[in-house]
């Protein structure tokens, strides 16, 4: 199902900001060495992502699936001198692609990328965070959220990607929709936050804890 009308998609995007030069130098390498990249976040949720970053004032973020590393570098652009992006992915191959860039400065001293299952990885990690992006393996979005809620400061703001799934939300014929709808559920019945689900590409849900 097209979300949004191709050449409303394509006019929207015209007018939103271009990336940085290393965005671009990225996406090249991606399709190089990729047969798809339709899974890099794009122009216009990556400015998405770096707004919230800068509005928020976050100064430690938390990315839940790296991929090759658009996301990543988009936020961490937007950190401050001596703020923190921790970002999990489990796919080697996409670690070659993304390490290379996240050794430049200033990303070398912004980002940690810890490699593994982020279901094990992020209870383990110290302190809280003030934005955390969702953006991994669809079948465990409920687990991440709840995981999320846990690690997400008081007024703090989680972001989920992919939250339309195509349209496949509606009919839930699969179990990354299912998953995915779970989540979209679990999200508008939690009193505890305030949302904004938005057809932006695939669908995107900001969702911000109430003090």
């Amino acid at each position: 199902m097209e979300i949004t009308n191709k050449q409303i998609a394509e006019y929207t995007e015209s007018f939103t900001s271009e990336e940085p030069e290393i965005i671009k130098e990225l996406v090249m390498a991606s399709d190089e060495d990729l047969e798809y990249i339709d899974m890099l976040s794009g122009r216009q949720t990556g400015m998405l992502l770096k707004m919230l970053v800068t509005i928020s004032g976050a100064k430690r973020i938390l990315e839940v699936g790296t991929f090759t590393g658009y996301s990543a570098i988009m936020m961490a652009h937007a950190l401050p001198d001596g703020g923190e992006l921790i970002t999990c992915e489990m796919n080697e191959r996409y670690r070659k692609i993304s390490e290379p860039f996240f050794a430049r400065e200033p990303y070398r001293t912004k980002i940690t990328q810890k490699m593994g299952n982020a279901l094990e990885i992020i209870p383990t990690l110290e302190g809280t965070f003030d934005l955390i992006f969702l953006d991994a393996d669809k079948v465990n979005y409920p687990k991440y959220y709840r995981l999320a809620k846990k690690k997400i400061n008081s007024g703090g703001l989680i972001v989920v990607d992919n939250v339309l799934w195509g349209g496949e939300v509606l009919d839930r014929k699969n179990r990354k929709a299912k998953a995915i709808h779970q989540m979209n559920e679990i999200i508008r019945d939690d009193d505890e936050v305030e949302q904004l689900m938005l057809p932006l590409r695939d669908g995107v849900t900001i969702v911000r804890v109430l003090s």
